[in-house]
């Protein structure tokens, strides 16, 4: 039997453009876009209706998994929660983001991060989740044991993205010595003697590791077709390797430099959504806003808040100058997804999935109403 439903009365967020009417979603994928008021179905009372969005990189479950130390919850459980909160944040497509390599200091193990994946592989196959989940490999290259923990992925064909990253002090997210201090000094609660020689560790440690683990994964992530990411790029010698290496997403750019050539070598530079909606990075980096205003940002990320998302694609379309709705709507849904070769999804046209999100706005803030996925109602 086809399954049909009609969202009738919407404000429809289409890739360049806002119509007035209706959607026809048959068996999880659209059907077909009217303008004007003809069809009559679930009334949107004038709401916007936008597509589902879809985040490349999320912090937030291995959170719910250690929401203190030393503690750890149900693995799945932990998914399940996570879930929950990402599809009612608009979110239908979330890649979740999972560490690959620690430090002696880390409060989670490889062993966790398996457990964590293998519960997302076993909610999908057991269809509880109401987004749609993958898996992104953050990739500490600076790690001893980052190589023998990304082969705990080997026959993993969730895993959509990896991400190049060294949290090495003096370094690209953390150029400056001081803003290291201020994050890990205050956060380990070292005194200044063990925090020198905490830095003069890490930074022994990215010295040995991180070219030739970059090398080892860049190869193994080209062999299996997932798309490789770069991050915290703070110069354009950053992005010069990241291409030689075959990256295909700036993640994080700290650096207007940065972010300008990574744009000018036709990779899709990805920010933050709370970097947007505070106005500034939380470590003293480059303003996302900036970089949307002299175009230069392509994708957003909730990265440690999921509301974020849809938050900031309705504050750039609403108070950037020279960005439009549609635009900044792209930037949480259409550009993230092809940058990951999910190309059935993102936007709405006839044929894509029916992955949508009512939305009403209130006093500047977007509330969302109702969620969808493949045309199911999920939130």
């Amino acid at each position: 039997m086809t399954a049909e439903t009609v969202l009738s009365n919407a404000r429809i967020v289409l890739a360049d453009e806002i119509v007035e009417g209706s959607l026809v979603l048959r068996d999880g994928f659209i059907a077909g876009i009217d303008a004007g008021s003809g069809r009559t179905g679930e009334d949107m009372g004038g709401d916007y209706v936008i597509p589902g969005l879809v985040e490349l990189h999320t912090d937030h479950l291995e959170g719910h998994y250690a929401p203190r130390p030393k503690v750890r919850w149900n693995p799945i459980a932990a998914v399940l929660a996570h879930d929950a909160q990402v599809a009612t944040a608009g979110i239908t497509t979330v890649l979740d983001a999972l560490r690959v390599g620690m430090d002696e200091d880390a409060d989670l193990t490889s062993t966790d991060i398996r457990k964590l994946a293998d519960a997302i592989e076993d909610s999908v196959a057991q269809d509880r989740l109401r987004a749609d989940h993958f898996i992104h490999l953050r990739c500490e290259v600076s790690a001893p044991d980052c190589l023998q923990a990304f082969a705990n992925f080997d026959q993993d064909d969730r895993v959509k993205l990896a991400s190049l990253m060294d949290h090495a002090p003096g370094q690209r997210q953390f150029v400056n010595l001081e803003t290291y201090a201020y994050y890990y000094q205050r956060k380990l609660k070292l005194t200044d003697r063990d925090f020198k020689l905490f830095c003069e560790k890490r930074m022994a440690e990215s010295a040995r590791n991180s070219a030739p683990n970059r090398a080892v994964i860049a190869a193994a992530c080209h062999e299996r077709g997932i798309v490789l990411a770069s991050h915290d790029d703070a110069t354009s010698g950053h992005v010069d390797e990241a291409i030689e290496q075959g990256v295909r997403v700036a993640e994080f750019p700290t650096t207007e430099e940065a972010a300008r050539a990574s744009k000018a070598a036709g990779l899709g530079v990805l920010m933050g959504a709370p970097n947007v909606m505070r106005g500034a990075s939380h470590s003293g980096n480059v303003s996302a806003r900036t970089l949307a205003s002299d175009g230069l940002l392509d994708i957003l990320s909730s990265d440690y808040i999921p509301f974020s998302l849809i938050q900031s694609a309705f504050f750039l379309g609403d108070m950037v100058e020279g960005i439009s709705l549609p635009q900044a709507v792209a930037m949480v849904s259409k550009n993230p997804a092809e940058a990951v070769g999910l190309n059935d999804r993102g936007i709405i046209e006839q044929g894509r999935r029916a992955d949508l999100v009512r939305v009403r706005v209130d006093d500047h803030v977007p509330v969302v109403r109702t969620v969808w996925r493949q045309g199911r109602r999920v939130a």
